[in-house]
């Protein structure tokens, strides 16, 4: 089956199983915890994949459910990878690598992403899943912001935040900073 972008079934490794050499390695928002590993990683990963479906969280780029994307071949350094918080076990951390630095879905898929885990937190056995994007992202700091204030938010009223209550446009939107010239009227 072939969805938006170039998604292949035969790019996608066997579900059900933890192979390392087709996840993320756990970056600076993992360190000092527990990062699940084996059948621990396959089995929140597959809870994962169920509230993604179930929220619609999809990479358009590729045209599938975003916990593909640890199984897919092609992007051995991309996906989501987890870990227990080693100050408060009801807290897991989820940490996701983009498949680039200038991934223009990341905002997108960090926010519906957190907005899953924590929306139906009845599906798994953490009060709290708290959400940030790979420090390679080039907006990681602008995003990582807004999650954190999201997350803020949840823990203070138990409730998530109506979605037209977040900030209007999002970091990924916005335009580059640059040193060039504004082009004003251009035709293009």
């Amino acid at each position: 089956m072939f969805g938006l972008g170039s998604q292949s079934d035969d790019a996608l490794a066997p579900a059900g199983e933890f192979d390392p050499d087709v996840n993320p390695t756990p970056g600076a928002f993992l360190a000092g915890h527990d990062v699940l590993e084996g059948d621990d990683h396959v089995a929140f990963h597959e809870t994962t994949r169920d509230l993604f479906e179930e929220r619609g969280v999809y990479d358009m780029t590729f045209g599938y459910n975003l916990a593909d994307l640890n199984l897919d071949t092609r992007h051995r350094e991309a996906g989501y990878r987890y870990a227990v918080d080693a100050d408060d076990p009801d807290v897991l951390r989820a940490e996701f690598t983009p498949t680039t630095p200038f991934c223009p879905q990341s905002h997108t898929l960090t926010i519906g992403s957190f907005r899953a885990w924590n929306g139906l937190s009845d599906r798994h056995d953490y009060d709290l899943v708290r959400v940030r994007v790979a420090d390679m992202h080039q907006r990681s700091s602008a995003i990582n912001d807004e999650l954190e204030e999201l997350e803020t938010e949840y823990r203070e009223t138990g409730e998530l935040p109506d979605p037209d209550d977040e900030v209007a446009g999002s970091p990924d939107e916005s335009p580059a900073t640059t040193d060039r010239p504004d082009p004003g009227d251009a035709p293009f």
